[in-house]
């Protein structure tokens, strides 16, 4: 096969057009909190899989940190950035308060996510943004093994921790 039908297999049709577009995605929790672990972590990964599925957005890569979800998706060119973002992280926070109600107490409102968020095209270099993305989860855990400001309950904050230590 050669390399011109290898690069039309890759692309995909609408009724007029040929496209590929795919996008590297990073959003976070307000304020950055480190709250997307266990339970909550899997059932994010499944809401916005499910979101992506309904707008017939690919998830090429995604994983989700403490404190923010990298995506790569591929987003047909009659959606916007912009429309399926605000569509993911909208629809993502209703979910996530319905399913964890312990969240709305500490977001203020419906706002799960940071106002803003990152985007970058992904060209012939999708490789190398697959295994960012891949890679980036054992970077966090690496990171956080050093920081020694770490809360073990965010919901508290870190007065309640250093209560603990003065009591002990």
């Amino acid at each position: 096969m050669t390399e011109t039908q290898k690069e039309l297999e890759m692309r995909k049709t609408l009724a007029h057009t040929s496209w590929e577009c795919k996008y590297h995605i990073v959003f976070v929790p307000k304020n950055r909190r480190k709250v997307i672990y266990g339970k909550l972590r899997r059932d994010a990964g499944q809401i916005l899989r499910k979101l992506c599925e309904y707008k017939q957005v690919e998830v090429i890569a995604g994983t989700a940190c403490a404190d923010h979800i990298h995506m790569c998706l591929s987003i047909p060119p009659k959606f916007s950035v912009a429309t399926i973002v605000g569509y993911l992280k909208g629809k993502s926070t209703m979910i996530l308060f319905e399913r964890y109600s312990s969240l709305r107490r500490n977001f203020r409102g419906h706002h799960f996510w940071a106002r803003g968020y990152y985007v970058s095209t992904v060209g012939l270099d999708e490789q190398r943004v697959r295994q960012y993305i891949k890679n980036q989860q054992d970077q966090d855990s690496i990171e956080d093994q050093y920081d020694t400001d770490l809360v073990k309950d965010p919901f508290r904050g870190a007065s309640s921790h250093l209560k603990k230590e003065d009591e002990e």
